[in-house]
């Protein structure tokens, strides 16, 4: 009998990433639709575990947005993403799940951490404020996995990755990312032959960023490995200005205005 692997949010971008790498593995995916169950819902996702017993449970289900979106909606962000994590943590817990991978973000780092960002560096400096609830709510998940893992012997492992691209990605300039929120303006600029592109920042800022299905491969590779550890950085280990990115989605793009920072 195959091994049933819960990708939870699998219409994501992750999560549908997840679902193209193992669908031709060893596992029987399992998935659930948010109109079905609100994975805010305790009881609900207690349930559907207890009914399912998945083997291995992902956490991809979570409420994103960019800086505009985390900072309009702080409250939104801090309570979505703890009771979902929370929710599928202690479930996980309670009905004997084998493994557990619990998906964070880069941002659960201080604003000015060293480089490169090394998992110790947590909690050793102030939070990025803009998208400070999200993270609060990412590291709540993260510790977590980490104090399940100590009190009851749970096999929970967390994975902060870098900046994601990739299919299905969200293109609303109001609540993107900034590869994504760059590449829908240049695209517009140039078709509604606009003579500049405004930017925000300086365009010194560097930035990390990773193609989705390169992450999915690390959680495929990470699921039948043991550690010792319970936080592990996935990311592709380069850098890029958010100057340079834009000068690069330009030139992809054939776009001829200009750029405002």
């Amino acid at each position: 009998m195959k091994k049933k692997i819960w990708i939870a949010g699998h219409k994501g971008m992750v999560g549908s990433s997840l679902v193209r790498i193992f669908k031709k593995s060893k596992y029987k995916i399992l998935t659930i639709n948010k109109s079905k169950i609100d994975l805010r819902n305790q009881i609900k996702v207690e349930n559907w575990v207890k009914k399912n017993r998945p083997n291995i449970i992902i956490i991809a289900a979570a409420k994103v947005g960019g800086i505009k979106h985390n900072s309009t909606f702080p409250a939104n962000f801090i309570y979505d993403n703890l009771t979902i994590s929370s929710n599928i943590i202690n479930a996980a817990y309670k009905y004997r799940t084998n493994k557990l991978i619990n998906l964070g973000s880069a941002c659960i780092y201080p604003k000015l951490c060293k480089q490169p960002i090394r998992e110790e560096y947590l909690l050793t400096g102030e939070l990025e404020k803009t998208n400070e609830a999200y993270a609060i709510a990412k590291i709540a998940a993260l510790k977590m996995c980490e104090y399940y893992n100590k009190q009851y012997g749970t096999n929970f492992l967390s994975l902060q990755p870098t900046n994601l691209y990739g299919y299905n990605d969200n293109f609303n300039l109001k609540s993107s990312h900034v590869l994504p929120a760059l590449i829908r303006k240049f695209y517009e600029a140039k078709i509604n032959n606009k003579k500049n592109v405004e930017i925000w920042g300086t365009g010194k800022a560097t930035r990390e960023f990773m193609f989705v299905d390169d992450l999915a491969s690390a959680i495929k590779f990470l699921i039948s490995k043991k550690f010792k550890i319970d936080v592990i950085n996935v990311g592709s280990g380069e850098e890029i200005s958010i100057k340079k990115l834009a000068e690069k989605i330009k030139s992809i793009v054939g776009y001829d205005g200009k750029i405002i920072f």
